[in-house]
């Protein structure tokens, strides 16, 4: 990527618009770049998720159109019941699930984790403040204990 962004070389006086790319791009790449292209660090690992995403699609417009409502959260839950039903069989879905070794997708799986932490706090905090302040100032009680207790002082 690098080696890309160095062959774009516009004319930032005269093309403002080339500019105005050049810059977001820059900024992009500069912010989430280690977590755009992860997926090309597992072998075996489709570098997208496009087909994938394309299948929850139609399961989700077909879901629509045959209760005739517009949300579709539960197939957050049997969407892959679904998937598994549109296998050949189920050991060709095993094959496919088994071509990532265990530790490399624990370890991602860990960094998505990570990843989704904020979303999930400030989610958290907006559909329930009270308790998600609760949460914030429990952890602090006990952070607090824990540095009172390594460092040796009497509490106050």
């Amino acid at each position: 990527m690098d080696a890309l962004q160095q062959t774009f070389a516009p004319d930032l006086k005269r093309k403002p618009a080339q500019r105005a790319l050049h810059g977001a791009w820059q900024r992009t790449w500069r912010a989430y770049g280690p977590d755009l292209l992860h997926c090309y660090d597992i072998p075996g690992l489709p570098p997208d998720n496009l087909r994938l995403e394309a299948l929850f699609g139609r399961l989700r417009r077909h879901q629509r159109r045959i209760s005739g409502r517009q949300s579709t959260r539960e197939r957050r839950d049997f969407g892959q019941c679904q998937v598994l039903f549109g296998t050949a069989s189920e050991e060709e879905l095993l094959a496919q699930i088994r071509q990532v070794p265990l530790a490399v997708y624990h370890e991602h799986r860990q960094r998505l984790e990570e990843a989704e932490a904020p979303h999930r706090f400030l989610r958290r905090l907006h559909r329930d403040p009270l308790r998600a302040v609760g949460d914030l100032i429990d952890q602090h009680a006990a952070r607090r204990t824990e540095l009172e207790a390594a460092s040796g002082l009497p509490p106050p």
